[in-house]
């Protein structure tokens, strides 16, 4: 089961990747945007995800993803890091997170990160 200190190991692995504390809490940039953040003692996990994807998350797996309240009208959703089946899951959504706000220029340098692996 994933932990904090495996999304900050992840996130930080990513380029152009820092840590900043706001709202009280770890939040991780690329290149100055949010894309992740540590909130609820660490015990979560809140990563961008489009309104779509992250309704049909939500329906489909309620005991690991929810819609804060105070997100609803944005583009966000939250894991439960204890409901996550591995480090490789929380390494695509933390990377998928990334795509969504990284820079067109580090997606033409990295355009792989945060896919499927092709089979």
């Amino acid at each position: 089961m994933p932990d904090a200190d495996d999304v900050r190991r992840i996130a930080l692995s990513l380029p152009d990747t820092t840590e900043k504390i706001a709202w009280s809490m770890p939040t991780f940039r690329v290149a100055g945007k949010m894309f992740a953040t540590l909130p609820e003692d660490e015990t979560s996990l809140a990563v961008r995800c489009p309104e779509q994807e992250r309704d049909e998350l939500v329906l489909a797996e309620p005991e690991k993803f929810w819609i804060a309240g105070h997100e609803a009208r944005f583009a966000w959703v939250r894991a439960r890091l204890a409901a996550l089946e591995d480090e490789e899951e929380l390494r695509d959504i933390l990377a998928d997170s990334w795509r969504q706000a990284a820079p067109p220029r580090l997606i033409e340098v990295h355009p792989r990160l945060g896919l499927p692996p092709a089979r």
